[in-house]
């Protein structure tokens, strides 16, 4: 069986990128957030007042988690690109992009 890091790596090397390096790097990264996620997983998420069940408030792992997710999704946002892989596709030059480029020639 692959481990998580083998099956990121191969859609690295199968998108024949030249930043391979850069996103081993960036693979190592997006693992141990993965187990620290699982990790959080397991603890509670909200606190709940004993005498008055109304009362909530979000524990330290809600916290923690919310924010190593946004950490999580921007990290595999990364790798997308740095693949050259969105959504599955070749990410499209935006129109923006193309003006510029036909102004400076």
């Amino acid at each position: 069986m692959k481990s998580r890091k083998d099956a990121l790596l191969e859609i690295v090397t199968r998108t024949g990128s030249d930043n391979d390096i850069k996103a081993e790097q960036l693979i190592d990264e997006i693992v141990f957030i993965e187990e620290q996620l699982r990790e959080l997983k397991k603890l509670p998420f909200i606190s709940v007042h004993p005498k008055n069940k109304a009362l909530q408030k979000a524990t330290p792992a809600s916290k923690q988690y919310k924010e190593m997710m946004q950490q999580y999704n921007n990290s595999l946002r990364l790798l997308f690109r740095l693949t050259g892989d969105m959504n599955g596709e070749t990410e499209e030059e935006s129109p923006l992009r193309k003006w510029v480029k036909s102004r400076k020639e």
